[in-house]
């Protein structure tokens, strides 16, 4: 299965990510598929170039994005939809937010 992802490249403390095709189970810093586009995140998410017609025929295609490039691609309006929450809650930390919630 294909997905669209980020690739860290650049120096330590100065991240600087490619958009990647990548086949899901392979390592992020293996060679890509092909090279969509580039990010710095020391910079406006949304001055992040890419290859946006060839990144709406992948995603047409079946191609899976990322969760953070989700949030992206869906700012720019290359796909539609909602945002998606990154973040993952564990059963304890629910756990203890439903129990503030409570005495709240």
């Amino acid at each position: 299965m294909l997905t669209i992802r980020l690739s860290r490249i650049g120096k330590r403390k100065q991240p600087y990510y490619r958009v990647v095709l990548q086949e899901k189970t392979r390592d992020p810093w293996s060679p890509a598929l092909e090279v969509l586009g580039q990010l710095n995140p020391r910079e406006e998410w949304s001055a992040a170039i890419l290859q946006e017609d060839r990144i709406k025929e992948l995603v047409a295609l079946g191609a899976q994005v990322s969760s953070g490039l989700h949030n992206l691609f869906v700012e720019r309006k290359l796909i539609a939809g909602e945002k998606v929450n990154k973040g993952k809650i564990t059963a304890k930390r629910a756990k203890a937010m439903a129990e503030a919630k409570k005495t709240a």
